[in-house]
This record gives structure tokens, C-alpha cells and sequence, in this order.
């Protein structure tokens, strides 16, 4: 079991790879970025599917994008100058919080 959430942080990591190298690539114009990009999502599809060979569709699939979503969105703001607030910053909370909840969810029943 342990070896399906590796897999499912893996595929985290390359989807927000991908993800910034999208931005990056300025319209895919930079091809350096184009192909991080392209690996990154790659890889991060690849990973999914290996990770639901373990993992219920309903939780790797809300880690998989609940994760990506709010490392995207620190990201921004930490190394792109995106503006940071009070409600972005709870809205990122209220993304961890529906992604522990679905876990615990499966858990309890």
C-alpha cells in the first residue's frame, strides 16, 4: 500500500512540474518548458493510473488534484509574484481540509 501513495506523490510532484513549466514556456514558445511540460503531465497521468491500481478513484483522485492545486497556488505566490491574501490563503486551508476529509471519509465509512 505504502508503494501506490508514493507513486500518488510522484504524480503530484510532476503535475505541478508541469504545471509551472506551463507558465513558463510563455505560450509554448520557450521549448524547454514545452517539453518539461509535457513529460511533467506525462509522467503525473502515468503515476495516476498506477496509483489507482491501490488507491479508491475518489481519494488519490482528490489528493492528486487537491495537492497539485494548492502547491500550484504556493508556488505562484512564492517564486511567480503572485499576490498573496487572507482569502486566498483560506481558500488553499479550505482545499487541504475537503481533500483530509474525503481521505477520513473512505477511512470511517
Amino acid at each position: 500500500m505504502a508503494s501506490y501513495w508514493l507513486y500518488l506523490v510522484l504524480a503530484i510532484a510532476f503535475e505541478v512540474a508541469g504545471t509551472l513549466s506551463l507558465k513558463m514556456s510563455e505560450g509554448f514558445t520557450r521549448p524547454g518548458y514545452v517539453a518539461v511540460t509535457v513529460i511533467g503531465y506525462a509522467a503525473a497521468f502515468g503515476l495516476l493510473g498506477l496509483t489507482l491500481k491501490g488507491i479508491q478513484v475518489s481519494t488519490a483522485y482528490a489528493v492528486w488534484a487537491g495537492a497539485g492545486t494548492a502547491l500550484v497556488a504556493v508556488a505562484g505566490i512564492a517564486f511567480m509574484g503572485e499576490p498573496a491574501g487572507t482569502v486566498k490563503f483560506v481558500s488553499i486551508a479550505l482545499i487541504v481540509a475537503g481533500v483530509v476529509g474525503l481521505h477520513v471519509a473512505d477511512r470511517v465509512g
